[in-house]
């Protein structure tokens, strides 16, 4: 049995333990884990349908059945619309033909748009939505090996990238040119796009949460945290590291080794069975044993994989046991408000024996 017709299996076995008639997936993380298949959301929909009676059908634009239908690993029946016609009569047909009438259809909440369920439920009377993303984030929790092959070379590409640009920082050049030079390193380095906007901060603009890059001119003495990962098939890196430009003050020194302990005292509390809380705790009580813990306002970790943010969350309160294979960042920082940040960043895998940490990138303070 292959990897695609696996998971689908897998799905379908999912729906029927619901009573859920059909899943529908619009291009997103669940699509290209169903498929394969790398899509965007357009005004021209798409949407995948996988049934626990009959195989999948895709309602998709007349432009694209061709590409879609060579490339989709299993069979499949399509129901194709031009854009003079508009998915009208796909949606007719795909609603007709599947039986989708009074059904029980499978969404994902933050994935299914107004555009695609009114077109549905205009042609599907009396149909009902149903949450099932948790069972999609289940499927998705563990990683196979072709996955983690994917992560793996997503890390060695942002690291490549990341080293080339800290070799070109100098003091005078602004947060938007050394961000600009990150980019190009990724394209270059082989990735086939950017896991998020990435993040390049310097001085007290460091203490900043998801921001990005400003016109601030970078100084001698300032803390400099880059936040960066490639896409390589889909599959997502997240790497932090924070740097020193010129000298790194006492202060810097400080607090980017409690950091370190903290990064260090997490991967070590990674085994089988341990709690996602567990090792949220052992990073937080490092920073606060420290006296920083109010520095320390987010979550050590998020899963990664097809998505930048994805389970299991490394947070207190989560009480879910790890296992091999499930993939999530180790993230601790200290933040102090005008001043500075630091953060240290890597992606880890669970393992048999424990963890590994699929980026090895340099962990030890570095004046460039």
């Amino acid at each position: 049995m292959t990897r695609y017709a696996e998971r689908l299996e897998r799905i379908s076995e999912g729906l029927r333990g619901r009573g859920v008639d059909v899943l529908a997936l619009l291009p997103g993380a669940n699509f290209t884990y169903c498929t394969g298949l790398r899509k965007s959301q357009t005004e021209r929909p798409i949407i995948l349908f996988l049934l626990a009676t009959r195989r999948p059908a895709l309602v998709v634009p007349a432009l694209e059945r061709g590409t879609i239908a060579a490339a989709i690993p299993f069979p499949a029946d399509f129901y194709s619309y031009t854009d003079e016609s508009g998915p009208t009569g796909a949606f007719r047909a795909a609603v007709r033909e599947l039986r989708l009438a009074r059904a029980r259809i499978g969404v994902e909440p933050l994935g299914m748009r107004l555009l695609e369920w009114q077109g549905l439920a205009c042609e599907a009377e009396g149909c009902a939505p149903e949450d099932v993303s948790d069972l999609l984030s289940s499927l998705r929790l563990t990683k196979d090996a072709g996955e983690l092959d994917a992560m793996r070379e997503a890390a060695r590409i942002t690291e490549v990238a990341l080293a080339t640009t800290v070799r070109e920082v100098k003091p005078g050049r602004t947060e938007r040119e050394v961000e600009a030079a990150l980019y190009i390193a990724l394209l270059r380095a082989g990735c086939e796009g950017f896991a998020f906007e990435a993040q390049v901060l310097s001085g007290p603009r460091g203490a900043l949460q998801h921001v990005t890059a400003s016109d601030r001119r970078i100084e001698a003495g300032d803390a400099l945290i880059f936040d960066v990962g490639a896409a390589y098939r889909g599959y997502l890196a997240d790497l932090t590291r924070t740097f020193a430009l010129g000298h790194a003050t006492n202060e810097l020194r400080s607090l980017y080794e409690i950091v370190f302990q903290a990064n260090a005292a997490a991967r070590a509390a990674v085994a089988p069975g341990a709690s996602a809380e567990s090792v949220d705790r052992a990073a937080r009580r490092v920073i606060e044993d420290a006296g920083y813990g109010e520095g320390f306002f987010h979550r050590t970790g998020h899963g990664l994989g097809l998505e930048i943010h994805e389970p299991p969350y490394i947070v207190a309160g989560n009480r879910l046991a790890l296992r091999p294979g499930m993939t999530f960042t180790i993230e601790p920082g200290i933040y102090l408000s005008g001043r500075l940040g630091v953060r240290i960043e890597d992606d880890v895998v669970v393992t048999a024996a424990g963890c590994e940490s699929l980026t090895t990138y340099p962990r030890e303070l570095t004046v460039v």
